[in-house]
């Protein structure tokens, strides 16, 4: 159980999973000036249903463009994202769209959904032409840096399924939870050991610093202070 809005077991009620996203989304466009912001998508007429507790929703990063930086270098190869219409000309000077064989450029969306069984956050996302046309995960993984690729071939923690999205119906990938529970209860217990206890307010920066990494998308280390 969390106490005093701390994490101790590795897992998070829906109340604290709602404080966490705006944590993390606040934090994020706090540090990621650079980078589209994380909005916050709430479920009227699920919390409508609800008596004294926080608006259920879940956090949302849509219609993105993966570019690769040309000046990286492949020890520090990850994705940057801009979004359709606020492209900055300085980034796109010093990067490429990723594209198919058509030339046409590649669209992703990422949700962070509460999951009710597991009592943990899980990444939901997609990928899609400009048409709509849906991406494999063969051709999504094209587009993921070398780095994310091995990640997802030898971590433990880490597999991709695809099933309904809990709240769109419709297909999505996601990064499985079974073993979100166990390497955030470790976290949280280093913590502990530390001296401190893991505040729920960084539940989902400390999570995104693992999960994001397997889908390219890095957070900046002042983001866990």
């Amino acid at each position: 159980m969390n106490s005093a809005g701390a994490v101790s077991d590795g897992r998070l009620t829906a109340e604290d999973f709602s404080v966490a996203a705006r944590a993390f989304a606040d934090k994020w466009k706090t540090h990621n000036q650079s980078f589209p912001p994380w909005s916050w998508v709430p479920l009227i007429n699920r919390t409508l249903l609800l008596s004294n507790q926080q608006a259920e929703g879940y956090l949302s990063l849509e219609k993105s463009i993966i570019l690769s930086s040309l000046e990286e270098s492949p020890e520090d190869e990850s994705l940057h994202l801009a979004t359709e219409c606020s492209e900055k000309e300085e980034s796109v000077d010093h990067a490429i769209l990723v594209q198919n064989q058509e030339n046409e450029a590649h669209y992703y969306d990422f949700h962070l959904v509460y999951s009710a069984s597991y009592k943990v956050p899980v990444l939901y996302f997609r990928g899609y032409c400009s048409d709509g046309q849906p991406l494999s995960l063969d051709v999504i993984k094209k587009d993921l840096p070398s780095c994310s690729v091995s990640l997802l071939a030898e971590s433990k923690w880490t597999f991709i399924t695809q099933e309904e999205h809990p709240y769109l119906n419709r297909p999505w990938f996601k990064l499985h939870p079974c073993g979100t529970e166990d390497w955030i209860k470790l976290l949280s217990q280093s913590s502990i050991s530390a001296g401190c206890q893991m505040p729920v307010e960084l539940y989902l920066v400390s999570w995104f610093s693992v999960v994001g990494q397997v889908v390219g998308l890095r957070i900046p280390l002042e983001m866990l202070n």
